[in-house]
């Protein structure tokens, strides 16, 4: 009798079959969240086939230092000309048409940057990321502060209903609009 996986076993699986999109000797950029925390895990398991990584948040950064992976700024990387085939990262909610709402928290911005900077984007999801329609998650806007109201007028004259999200401030100290 086959017993069916719980979130944090799907999740664990996804991880795992990230690694195998990786190419050995390449550095790898990473994302955030709690099905990236799995796949820094299993990273942590193969650092030796990893020359170092390049992280989109503060949250995943101390995770890799902790595994023994390398932290490289992307200035520096790609200052240095290096090869960079493969981003990893998770997403908020996706549907069957592989439309996604990715990064509803604290490195949206920087997820954004680091994913244009890698070759390929492997998006690691588990089913109960699946959603027969997208918005069960707002869709998170990242904002300087002096630009928060007009951005939400914006936002308002195209039909939005902006609302700031309370106590949330990303990685780069921004604020962020849901």
């Amino acid at each position: 009798r086959i017993r069916p996986m719980d979130q944090d076993q799907l999740k664990r699986a996804a991880a795992r079959a990230a690694i195998q999109e990786l190419e050995p000797g390449e550095i790898v950029g990473v994302g955030s969240g709690s099905t990236v925390n799995f796949f820094i895990e299993e990273l942590g398991r193969i650092r030796d086939r990893v020359p170092g990584a390049v992280s989109s948040s503060e949250a995943s950064s101390a995770r890799l230092r902790a595994a023994g992976i390398p932290v490289l700024d992307l200035n520096e990387v790609v200052a240095a000309g290096r090869r960079l085939p493969v981003y990893v990262d998770g997403a908020d909610e996706i549907d069957a048409g592989l439309r996604m709402i990715k990064g509803g928290g604290a490195a949206l911005t920087r997820e954004k940057i680091v994913a244009q900077a890698f070759g390929r984007f492997v998006c690691i999801v588990d089913r109960s990321k699946l959603v027969p329609v997208l918005g069960r998650y707002p869709l998170p806007i990242e904002v300087i502060p002096m630009a928060r109201e007009l951005v939400a007028a914006r936002l308002r004259a195209i039909g939005g209903r902006p609302a700031l999200r309370d106590g949330t401030v990303t990685d780069n100290g921004q604020q962020i609009l849901d």
